[in-house]
Protein backbone atom coordinates (compact mmCIF):
# COMPACT_ATOMS: atom_id res chain seq x y z
CA UNK A 1 0.00 0.00 0.00
CA UNK A 2 2.72 2.49 0.72
CA UNK A 3 4.30 1.72 -2.30
CA UNK A 4 1.44 2.66 -4.02
CA UNK A 5 0.63 5.60 -2.32
CA UNK A 6 4.15 6.48 -2.91
CA UNK A 7 4.19 5.94 -6.79
CA UNK A 8 0.57 8.25 -6.80
CA UNK A 9 2.60 11.09 -5.04
CA UNK A 10 5.15 10.67 -7.29
CA UNK A 11 2.74 10.62 -10.63
CA UNK A 12 1.01 13.70 -9.29
CA UNK A 13 4.09 15.66 -8.81
CA UNK A 14 5.22 14.85 -12.65
CA UNK A 15 1.73 15.08 -14.22
CA UNK A 16 1.44 18.73 -12.73
CA UNK A 17 4.62 19.56 -14.38
CA UNK A 18 3.08 17.83 -17.88
CA UNK A 19 -0.27 19.88 -16.83
CA UNK A 20 1.83 23.27 -17.08
CA UNK A 21 3.46 22.29 -20.32
CA UNK A 22 0.10 20.96 -22.00
CA UNK A 23 -1.09 24.24 -21.39
CA UNK A 24 1.58 26.02 -22.84
CA UNK A 25 0.52 24.28 -26.08
CA UNK A 26 -2.67 25.04 -25.53
CA UNK A 27 -2.15 28.62 -25.07
CA UNK A 28 -0.66 29.25 -28.37
CA UNK A 29 -2.83 26.63 -30.47
CA UNK A 30 -6.11 28.53 -29.09
CA UNK A 31 -4.97 32.11 -30.21
CA UNK A 32 -3.09 31.16 -33.46
CA UNK A 33 -4.50 27.55 -34.59
CA UNK A 34 -1.13 26.13 -34.54
CA UNK A 35 0.69 22.95 -32.43
CA UNK A 36 3.56 24.79 -31.60
CA UNK A 37 6.52 21.73 -32.26
CA UNK A 38 8.70 24.45 -31.17
CA UNK A 39 7.59 24.16 -27.58
CA UNK A 40 10.38 21.33 -26.53
CA UNK A 41 13.22 24.35 -27.85
CA UNK A 42 11.73 26.69 -25.69
CA UNK A 43 12.08 24.16 -22.63
CA UNK A 44 15.18 23.62 -22.90
CA UNK A 45 16.16 27.14 -22.77
CA UNK A 46 14.26 27.61 -19.93
CA UNK A 47 16.34 25.31 -18.01
CA UNK A 48 19.84 26.57 -19.21
CA UNK A 49 19.13 30.26 -18.67
CA UNK A 50 18.28 29.09 -15.17
CA UNK A 51 21.23 27.34 -14.84
CA UNK A 52 22.71 30.71 -16.10
CA UNK A 53 21.57 32.67 -13.60
CA UNK A 54 21.75 30.45 -11.04
CA UNK A 55 24.94 29.04 -11.25
CA UNK A 56 26.99 30.94 -13.66
CA UNK A 57 26.46 34.39 -11.74
CA UNK A 58 25.36 32.91 -8.55
CA UNK A 59 21.66 35.10 -8.36
CA UNK A 60 19.17 33.18 -5.75
CA UNK A 61 16.93 30.11 -7.32
CA UNK A 62 13.87 31.60 -7.53
CA UNK A 63 15.38 35.15 -9.14
CA UNK A 64 16.50 32.88 -11.62
CA UNK A 65 13.56 31.09 -12.42
CA UNK A 66 11.66 34.48 -12.49
CA UNK A 67 14.37 35.71 -15.07
CA UNK A 68 14.35 32.50 -17.13
CA UNK A 69 10.87 32.65 -17.54
CA UNK A 70 10.98 36.39 -18.90
CA UNK A 71 14.20 35.51 -21.10
CA UNK A 72 12.30 32.45 -23.19
CA UNK A 73 8.71 34.69 -23.17
CA UNK A 74 10.65 37.54 -25.17
CA UNK A 75 12.14 34.28 -27.23
CA UNK A 76 8.41 33.85 -27.85
CA UNK A 77 7.55 36.99 -28.73
CA UNK A 78 10.56 37.40 -30.96
CA UNK A 79 9.91 33.94 -32.90
CA UNK A 80 5.82 34.80 -33.45
CA UNK A 81 7.03 38.25 -34.47
CA UNK A 82 9.59 37.10 -37.38
CA UNK A 83 8.24 33.30 -38.01
CA UNK A 84 4.90 33.28 -37.39
CA UNK A 85 3.29 36.20 -37.89
CA UNK A 86 3.50 36.30 -41.77
CA UNK A 87 2.20 33.07 -42.01
CA UNK A 88 -1.28 34.31 -40.98
CA UNK A 89 -3.86 33.18 -43.73
CA UNK A 90 -1.60 30.58 -44.69
CA UNK A 91 -2.89 26.75 -44.20
CA UNK A 92 -2.39 25.72 -40.83
CA UNK A 93 -0.49 22.90 -41.70
CA UNK A 94 2.79 25.20 -43.57
CA UNK A 95 2.66 27.03 -39.71
CA UNK A 96 3.16 23.81 -38.03
CA UNK A 97 5.88 22.66 -40.38
CA UNK A 98 7.61 26.35 -39.60
CA UNK A 99 7.43 25.31 -36.20
CA UNK A 100 9.13 22.32 -36.52
CA UNK A 101 11.83 24.40 -37.94
CA UNK A 102 11.61 26.52 -35.21
CA UNK A 103 12.59 23.50 -32.78
CA UNK A 104 15.47 22.14 -35.09
CA UNK A 105 16.73 26.16 -34.92
CA UNK A 106 16.04 26.55 -30.96
CA UNK A 107 17.65 22.79 -30.28
CA UNK A 108 20.75 23.64 -32.58
CA UNK A 109 21.32 27.15 -30.29
CA UNK A 110 20.34 25.00 -27.16
CA UNK A 111 23.28 22.67 -28.06
CA UNK A 112 25.96 25.76 -29.00
CA UNK A 113 24.81 26.88 -25.76
CA UNK A 114 25.42 24.23 -23.47
CA UNK A 115 28.62 23.26 -25.42
CA UNK A 116 27.80 19.59 -24.96
CA UNK A 117 28.77 19.92 -20.90
CA UNK A 118 25.75 18.80 -18.68
CA UNK A 119 24.82 21.70 -16.37
CA UNK A 120 22.10 21.89 -12.67
CA UNK A 121 19.89 24.37 -12.23
CA UNK A 122 20.83 24.24 -8.84
CA UNK A 123 17.42 23.96 -7.19
CA UNK A 124 16.58 24.41 -3.63
CA UNK A 125 15.39 20.73 -2.60
CA UNK A 126 17.72 18.54 -3.86
CA UNK A 127 17.46 15.18 -3.05
CA UNK A 128 16.17 15.72 0.17
CA UNK A 129 12.55 14.10 2.06
CA UNK A 130 10.09 14.44 4.08
CA UNK A 131 8.05 11.45 6.16
CA UNK A 132 4.67 11.24 4.57
CA UNK A 133 4.09 7.90 6.63
CA UNK A 134 6.32 6.55 9.33
CA UNK A 135 6.31 2.89 9.74
CA UNK A 136 7.86 0.33 12.56
CA UNK A 137 11.29 -0.15 10.85
CA UNK A 138 11.43 3.59 9.33
CA UNK A 139 9.61 6.09 6.96
CA UNK A 140 6.48 4.09 5.61
CA UNK A 141 6.24 6.64 2.36
CA UNK A 142 8.78 9.17 2.09
CA UNK A 143 8.21 12.18 -0.68
CA UNK A 144 10.75 14.08 -2.23
CA UNK A 145 10.61 17.76 -1.36
CA UNK A 146 11.21 18.62 -5.47
CA UNK A 147 7.76 16.53 -5.96
CA UNK A 148 5.91 18.48 -3.44
CA UNK A 149 7.50 21.62 -4.99
CA UNK A 150 6.51 20.12 -8.15
CA UNK A 151 2.72 19.94 -7.60
CA UNK A 152 2.18 23.58 -6.02
CA UNK A 153 4.24 25.32 -7.86
CA UNK A 154 2.27 24.00 -11.39
CA UNK A 155 -0.80 24.10 -9.75
CA UNK A 156 -0.42 27.54 -8.60
CA UNK A 157 0.77 28.96 -11.73
CA UNK A 158 -2.11 26.94 -13.17
CA UNK A 159 -4.53 28.49 -10.90
CA UNK A 160 -3.36 32.02 -11.59
CA UNK A 161 -3.15 32.11 -15.16
CA UNK A 162 -6.45 30.51 -15.26
CA UNK A 163 -7.94 33.18 -12.75
CA UNK A 164 -6.07 35.97 -15.05
CA UNK A 165 -7.82 34.36 -18.32
CA UNK A 166 -11.23 34.95 -17.23
CA UNK A 167 -11.34 37.71 -14.78
CA UNK A 168 -8.26 40.28 -16.48
CA UNK A 169 -9.43 42.38 -20.06
CA UNK A 170 -6.74 41.21 -21.57
CA UNK A 171 -7.08 37.78 -20.49
CA UNK A 172 -11.13 38.04 -22.09
CA UNK A 173 -9.42 38.96 -25.59
CA UNK A 174 -7.24 36.10 -25.56
CA UNK A 175 -10.35 34.17 -24.91
CA UNK A 176 -12.45 36.03 -28.02
CA UNK A 177 -9.49 35.26 -30.17
CA UNK A 178 -9.20 32.01 -29.68
CA UNK A 179 -13.32 31.84 -30.59
CA UNK A 180 -13.09 33.72 -33.44
CA UNK A 181 -10.23 36.04 -34.90
CA UNK A 182 -12.60 37.83 -37.28
CA UNK A 183 -14.88 38.43 -34.84
CA UNK A 184 -12.49 39.57 -32.04
CA UNK A 185 -10.77 42.16 -35.08
CA UNK A 186 -14.56 43.58 -35.19
CA UNK A 187 -14.37 44.22 -31.91
CA UNK A 188 -11.58 46.01 -31.63
CA UNK A 189 -9.11 43.60 -30.07
CA UNK A 190 -5.42 44.06 -31.28
CA UNK A 191 -5.19 40.31 -32.62
CA UNK A 192 -1.47 40.40 -33.18
CA UNK A 193 -0.39 41.60 -29.89
CA UNK A 194 -2.82 38.41 -28.46
CA UNK A 195 -0.18 35.99 -30.92
CA UNK A 196 2.52 37.72 -29.43
CA UNK A 197 1.34 37.73 -25.96
CA UNK A 198 0.12 34.06 -26.31
CA UNK A 199 3.46 33.10 -27.36
CA UNK A 200 5.00 34.75 -24.37
CA UNK A 201 2.73 33.42 -21.89
CA UNK A 202 3.76 30.09 -23.61
CA UNK A 203 7.32 30.24 -23.76
CA UNK A 204 7.05 30.99 -20.03
CA UNK A 205 5.49 27.90 -18.76
CA UNK A 206 7.46 25.85 -21.24
CA UNK A 207 10.68 27.60 -19.63
CA UNK A 208 8.88 27.31 -15.92
CA UNK A 209 8.19 23.17 -17.00
CA UNK A 210 12.05 22.76 -17.83
CA UNK A 211 12.93 24.17 -14.20
CA UNK A 212 10.99 22.12 -12.58
CA UNK A 213 11.95 18.77 -14.23
CA UNK A 214 15.35 19.60 -14.16
CA UNK A 215 15.27 20.71 -9.96
CA UNK A 216 15.76 16.75 -8.79
CA UNK A 217 18.82 17.39 -8.29
CA UNK A 218 20.40 15.79 -11.61
CA UNK A 219 22.04 17.15 -14.52
CA UNK A 220 20.44 19.06 -17.57
CA UNK A 221 21.53 18.59 -21.01
CA UNK A 222 20.44 19.92 -24.51
CA UNK A 223 18.89 16.50 -25.43
CA UNK A 224 16.51 16.49 -22.53
CA UNK A 225 14.50 19.08 -24.73
CA UNK A 226 12.81 15.80 -26.43
CA UNK A 227 11.07 15.16 -23.29
CA UNK A 228 8.59 17.66 -23.83
CA UNK A 229 7.03 15.35 -26.36
CA UNK A 230 5.97 12.97 -23.79
CA UNK A 231 3.32 15.59 -22.94
CA UNK A 232 1.51 14.78 -26.40
CA UNK A 233 -0.87 12.28 -24.99
CA UNK A 234 -1.36 14.64 -22.40
CA UNK A 235 -2.65 17.19 -24.83
CA UNK A 236 -5.05 14.88 -26.95
CA UNK A 237 -6.05 12.60 -23.83
CA UNK A 238 -7.16 16.12 -22.10
CA UNK A 239 -8.52 17.78 -25.93
CA UNK A 240 -6.04 19.61 -27.59
CA UNK A 241 -7.74 23.25 -27.24
CA UNK A 242 -8.74 22.92 -23.41
CA UNK A 243 -6.80 24.59 -20.29
CA UNK A 244 -8.64 21.90 -18.34
CA UNK A 245 -8.20 19.11 -20.40
CA UNK A 246 -4.27 19.92 -20.64
CA UNK A 247 -4.53 20.11 -16.77
CA UNK A 248 -6.37 17.05 -16.50
CA UNK A 249 -4.52 14.61 -19.04
CA UNK A 250 -1.06 15.65 -17.61
CA UNK A 251 -2.16 14.75 -13.95
CA UNK A 252 -3.47 11.36 -15.45
CA UNK A 253 -0.23 10.87 -18.13
CA UNK A 254 2.06 11.48 -14.85
CA UNK A 255 -0.09 8.81 -12.40
CA UNK A 256 -0.06 6.60 -15.46
CA UNK A 257 3.73 6.23 -16.25
CA UNK A 258 4.60 6.27 -12.85
CA UNK A 259 2.32 3.89 -11.47
CA UNK A 260 3.54 1.98 -14.35
CA UNK A 261 7.28 2.17 -13.71
CA UNK A 262 6.35 0.53 -10.38
CA UNK A 263 4.39 -2.28 -10.65
CA UNK A 264 5.38 -3.59 -14.29
CA UNK A 265 8.72 -4.20 -14.22
CA UNK A 266 6.96 -7.00 -11.20
CA UNK A 267 3.98 -7.91 -12.68
CA UNK A 268 4.74 -7.91 -16.63
CA UNK A 269 8.58 -7.99 -17.10
CA UNK A 270 7.87 -9.55 -20.68
CA UNK A 271 6.45 -5.70 -22.21
CA UNK A 272 10.08 -4.68 -21.47
CA UNK A 273 11.94 -1.92 -20.13
CA UNK A 274 11.07 2.09 -19.90
CA UNK A 275 7.30 0.84 -20.79
CA UNK A 276 6.11 3.26 -18.75
CA UNK A 277 6.76 5.58 -21.73
CA UNK A 278 4.86 3.83 -24.02
CA UNK A 279 1.94 3.38 -21.34
CA UNK A 280 0.44 6.94 -21.94
CA UNK A 281 0.12 6.62 -25.89
CA UNK A 282 -1.62 2.93 -25.09
CA UNK A 283 -4.42 5.33 -23.00
CA UNK A 284 -4.52 7.90 -25.27
CA UNK A 285 -5.62 5.58 -28.05
CA UNK A 286 -8.11 4.27 -26.15
CA UNK A 287 -9.56 7.44 -25.31
CA UNK A 288 -9.59 8.57 -29.14
CA UNK A 289 -11.70 5.71 -29.94
CA UNK A 290 -14.29 6.49 -27.08
CA UNK A 291 -14.06 10.29 -27.33
CA UNK A 292 -12.53 11.65 -30.33
CA UNK A 293 -11.76 15.10 -29.44
CA UNK A 294 -10.28 14.24 -25.63
CA UNK A 295 -12.20 14.25 -22.36
CA UNK A 296 -12.58 18.34 -22.89
CA UNK A 297 -11.55 19.14 -25.85
CA UNK A 298 -14.43 20.95 -28.38
CA UNK A 299 -16.11 19.16 -30.61
CA UNK A 300 -16.49 20.05 -34.33
CA UNK A 301 -18.86 19.67 -36.94
CA UNK A 302 -18.08 20.29 -40.42
CA UNK A 303 -20.52 19.75 -43.64
CA UNK A 304 -19.51 17.97 -47.07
Amino acid sequence: MSEFVSSVITGLGTGAVYGLLAVSFVIIFRATGVLNFAQPGLLILGAFFCSYFAVSIGLPFFLAVVLAMGVVALIGIVVERIAIRPMVGRPVFAAALVTVGLFTILLILAFRLFDSVARTVNDPWQLNQVCLVAGETGCAIPVFHNTIARFVISMAVLGALGWWLTRSRIGLAMRATSLDQETALAQGIDVGRIFSLSWAIGGALAALSGILLAANGSVVQATDALFALVVLPALIIGGIDSIKGAVVGGLLVGLISSITSTYQPVYAPWLGPNFENVAPYLVMILVLLIRPYGLYGTKEVQRV
